[in-house]
């Protein structure tokens, strides 16, 4: 086991995570660099010949009073059955837990819920699991998400694959004159104004535009895209795809008030897909939706319109974690709880 603590191990760590099946860009150095506000420390697995088999890249943040917190999200990237690798992973952890005095390490990994095996292998290393959530913000990453497989699909195979309403929705929208661009830094401008009439309209917390030109400066172009939707040139609605590795996320979406009657976020939809094919991906990830299933569920209507894509409802296993300080800990997640409750309530009196 040994981190990364130079630039030729960096290149090496970037190499590995690109070329393996389970990348995912938060683990990435560059997304690292989005959350400029954590510290970033990143542990290598290795075998006999220092050959890197496995990574966890770890997020490292003081939170006033209780301490450091350690936080990876979708790590790791590895073998997940494999029980040695993980545990290398576990030790190398423990050292910065100790460097950083950290109160807890929490991982939320993008491993489906009825893995036992994986299960069994971190309850036996030292995790608890905690994989009661449904909702949004009980979790800093989605627990329920819709993922399409498009490994070696042609676009009319995945097209033949929508419910009927979608394909119909994807020609309305082009039939209106949507037409999709794909839209510059100076761009974020115009998205972000639509992001704060979508989050007035649905009731939820925006970054302020600085975040995202942050992404775009370590994103883009390799790695995130800003796909706009205008209607007689006027923008109504975008889209930020990302595409790390073997994948492509749908990762921030905004839509006007107006010409919703327009479809343009189907047709935003199937243009991500279109790029994810075209760039080769396994997986096209719509990302999140709630594990309320139920048609009276205030977000019902987004697992709706996300199911229509032919994509695959999956839910992950939750949060897994080993508290270094059980206590502060505990008193943590209490202030943690409040603190989003509260939250939750304000932006509910808001509307």
């Amino acid at each position: 086991m040994r981190f990364v603590d130079n630039d030729e191990s960096m290149k090496e760590y970037k190499k590995f995570l690109e070329g393996h099946e389970r990348c995912n860009f938060q683990q990435s150095p560059e997304w690292a660099k989005v959350k400029s506000n954590w510290k970033n420390e990143i542990i290598l697995a290795e075998d006999e010949n220092k050959n890197i088999i496995g990574s966890l890249s770890i997020l490292i943040r003081k939170i006033p009073i209780f301490g450091n917190i350690m936080y990876s999200s979708r790590g790791p990237v590895c073998d997940i059955h494999d029980e040695k690798v993980l545990e290398q992973l576990t030790e190398g952890a423990k050292e910065l837990a100790k460097k950083y005095k950290a109160i807890v390490l929490k991982i939320e990994p993008d491993i489906k819920s009825d893995d036992k095996e994986f299960r069994d292998i971190i309850t036996k290393i030292g995790y608890k699991i905690k994989d009661d959530a449904k909702n949004f913000r009980e979790e800093i990453q989605p627990r329920y998400v819709f993922r399409l497989n498009v490994k070696d699909k042609t676009e009319d195979e995945i097209f033949a694959g929508f419910h009927q309403k979608t394909r119909y929705n994807i020609r309305l929208a082009t039939k209106k004159g949507v037409v999709v661009k794909e839209g510059t830094r100076e761009d974020l401008k115009e998205f972000h104004k639509i992001m704060v009439e979508t989050g007035a309209r649905d009731g939820f917390i925006i970054r302020p535009l600085s975040y995202f030109e942050k992404m775009y400066d370590n994103l883009a172009p390799d790695h995130m895209k800003l796909l706009m939707a205008y209607h007689e040139d006027k923008p109504i609605s975008g889209v930020i795809p990302i595409m790390y590795g073997n994948k492509t996320w749908y990762l921030y979406g905004a839509s006007s008030n107006s010409h919703r009657n327009l479809m343009p976020n189907y047709l935003l939809q199937w243009e991500m897909i279109k790029m994810a094919i075209n760039n080769k991906s396994d997986i096209y990830d719509l990302r999140g939706v709630s594990g309320v299933v139920d048609e009276n569920h205030p977000q019902y209507g987004l697992y709706r319109f996300k199911k229509g894509f032919g994509a695959e409802f999956t839910e992950f296993i939750g949060e897994i974690y080993i508290p270094f300080k059980p206590l502060k800990y505990s008193l943590y997640k209490f202030s943690e709880k409040t603190f989003r409750n509260l939250r939750a309530l304000k932006t509910k009196f808001k509307k």
